[in-house]
């Protein structure tokens, strides 16, 4: 049975894959395969798990030539994308990737492609703009999809005109491909598809886990930043109450954890884990095997205990007295 459509097949249905044992019927393969080549989402992963499959799969299972081209040049483009010196070409009409180590200080550039010859700006790869500085950023306006299709182009510009409303459609950081998120407060950590950039939507700056942790008014949730009035407010009011707020916390926290566990524990010893085993012991065996468990969590919750707050105290307050008076003073 395939796990996919969960209908019975013969055994030759389910082709192997070189980068897992997972198995899955040839029709449901090369459907999801068509899918996420559609979306540009390559590489592409196992439907049952995060293994990457492997290009030669991918081709065999494919039946389109044309998703298979597709395929192979967004895999192409994807590692093109990592090297900070590659450089596209923002001609409409044109995907030519130029190789532009070194470039800095000379930032005219010229596409090599038969028939082309674009020539743009090494620094904000737009045109080339011999007269005047470099432009801030790209804009929905501008052909800056480096990795997107001319017909994906086409499609976000008719969006940012049409139906879409310009803060639903934003560029990626890394690759400047076009990604449309509903702005409606939702998740705010965005993943581009073709070059895999973890960003922030509300800023648009690649991110690491820390990001909405900073106090740099991002926030994790929310359709816009903090102003810099509220961020401020805020930051003084963690700096002002975080010795009171960890206290407190430390206060709750010890007896919580050093009353609870041996109650916890107590508790789940008294009602056994399968009915068989509970049944088969007499009541002194129970209240001995209570006893037990319950004295045993009273001498190690202390050591938890210790290790919650000693541990957890002094990060809360490097990130206080650190982080937060650094972004505080700047």
């Amino acid at each position: 049975e395939c796990p996919l459509c969960l209908l019975p097949q013969p055994p030759e249905a389910f082709p192997t894959l070189a980068s897992c044992r997972h198995r899955s019927c040839w029709g449901c393969l090369q459907q999801y395969l068509r899918l996420a080549v559609s979306e540009s989402r390559v590489p592409v992963s196992c439907p049952h798990c995060p293994a990457a499959l492997q290009p030669a799969d991918v081709r065999r299972l494919l039946p389109e030539p044309a998703l298979r081209d597709r395929y192979e040049e967004f895999l192409l483009r994807r590692l093109l994308v990592a090297d900070p010196g590659t450089r596209w070409c923002p001609a409409p009409d044109c995907s030519y990737a130029v190789f532009a180590h070194g470039c800095a200080e000379c930032p005219r550039l010229t596409c090599g492609r038969e028939g082309c010859g674009t020539e743009f700006c090494y620094h904000c790869r737009q045109p080339w703009h011999p007269d005047g500085p470099c432009a801030p950023a790209p804009s929905l306006a501008t052909p800056t999809a480096q990795l997107a299709q001319p017909e994906e182009l086409a499609h976000g510009e008719a969006l940012a005109q049409g139906g879409a409303e310009a803060e639903d459609i934003k560029v990626c950081p890394r690759c400047s491909a076009f990604i449309m998120k509903v702005n409606d407060g939702s998740c705010n950590r965005m993943n581009c598809t073709v070059c895999g950039c973890l960003f922030c939507w509300l800023c648009l700056r690649e991110i690491s886990d820390v990001h909405f942790l900073s106090p740099s008014g991002c926030t994790f949730w929310g359709k816009r930043p903090w102003s810099r009035t509220r961020r401020i407010l805020w930051q003084l009011g963690m700096v002002l109450g975080a010795p009171m707020v960890i206290s407190l916390a430390a206060g709750v926290a010890v007896p919580v954890i050093t009353i609870g566990i041996p109650i916890y524990m107590g508790r789940k010893v008294l009602a056994g884990g399968p009915g068989s085993r509970r049944s088969s012991l007499s009541g002194c065996q129970q209240c001995l095997s209570v006893t037990s468990s319950v004295l045993l969590s009273l001498f190690v919750s202390p050591i938890i205990t210790a290790l919650t707050v000693g541990v957890g105290v002094p990060l809360m307050l490097t990130y206080v007295y650190g982080t937060v008076v650094l972004s505080l003073c700047r």
